[in-house]
């Protein structure tokens, strides 16, 4: 009899590309949840504000270690940028309006798509940024625009447009010294990490891309130091191996016997144990 085994896991939301079946979290309390998250974040960020005289010292202890580490300057990306306006025009651009905007389409597409995935997202996503927030508040750091020893010019003041006051002292809407780490390049490596492992493509390590072009706008446009990325994704490796992802949906095991095909062989009848006497033994 043959018998026929079914695969007993699979992850069916990614490889036929349907949404998964886990019923979503409910949409009014991950909306307060998120907004919550945010408020809390940028009044934490606050905090750690008109910490002048420290954010410049530890600027000057992070750009001698980049030295010491013999860090490729910021100066050589930077440089790149400002061969042409346009293409610096473009990365002060990208870099204030794509790094919200970008991680918020990932998680609504996590929801709507892959609810199991987003929870695991939402929690990666949040310890990463509370992280970053207490790191803000024991490391206030001055970006290397700000820093006279880097000789890097601040692109989004002279060629647009802008996130930041022109004086650091007086932006009461963001705390310009919280460099480290850059939630920038934290977000869209989680970006780029989610999509990579809730999809199938053979194209999707291309989301790569996204941190990777992160990374070029936050160091050419002198927002950034390059340890100010390494320490962000320090953490977010750190919260990938606390928090791990969903395992792939179990199916139940099923056996089935298969039909039986052809005819039936017909059994010869067993011999009988009568023993049969010949005519000449009849006669004696």
């Amino acid at each position: 009899m043959d018998s026929r085994t079914e695969p007993a896991e699979q992850e069916p939301e990614i490889a036929s590309g349907r949404p998964d079946t886990p019923a979503r979290p409910p949409l009014a309390r991950e909306l307060l949840l998120v907004v919550g998250l945010f408020l809390v974040y940028k009044f934490g960020r606050q905090l750690a504000n008109g910490h002048t005289a420290e954010a410049f010292r530890n600027a000057h202890r992070v750009w001698d270690a980049e030295r010491f580490l013999r860090l490729p300057g910021e100066a050589s990306v930077q440089d790149l940028l400002l061969s042409g306006d346009s293409l610096v025009h473009v990365a002060n651009t990208y870099y204030a309006t794509v790094h919200f905007p970008a991680t918020l389409l990932f998680l609504v597409w996590l929801y709507v798509r892959r609810p199991r995935h987003y929870v695991w997202a939402r929690r990666i996503l949040a310890a990463l940024t509370a992280a970053a927030l207490a790191l803000h508040l024991a490391f206030p750091l001055a970006p290397p625009r700000l820093l006279d020893a880097a000789h890097l010019v601040d692109t989004a003041q002279k060629y647009g447009p802008s996130v930041y006051a022109a004086e650091p002292s007086t932006d009461s809407m963001a705390n310009q010294f919280a460099a480290m780490p850059s939630l920038h390049f934290g977000w869209a490596l989680m970006v780029a990490v989610g999509l990579i492992v809730t999809t199938s493509s053979r194209w999707r390590r291309l989301w790569l891309l996204h941190p990777l072009l992160t990374l070029l706008v936050i160091v050419g446009t002198a927002n950034h130091y390059w340890l100010d990325a390494l320490a962000a994704a320090a953490l977010l490796g750190v919260a990938l191996a606390v928090i791990r992802p969903p395992r792939p949906v179990r199916s139940r095991i099923v056996r089935r016997s298969a039909p039986a095909t052809g005819p039936t062989p017909t059994v010869p009848p067993a011999p009988s144990a009568t023993p049969v006497l010949s005519a000449s033994g009849a006669d004696r």
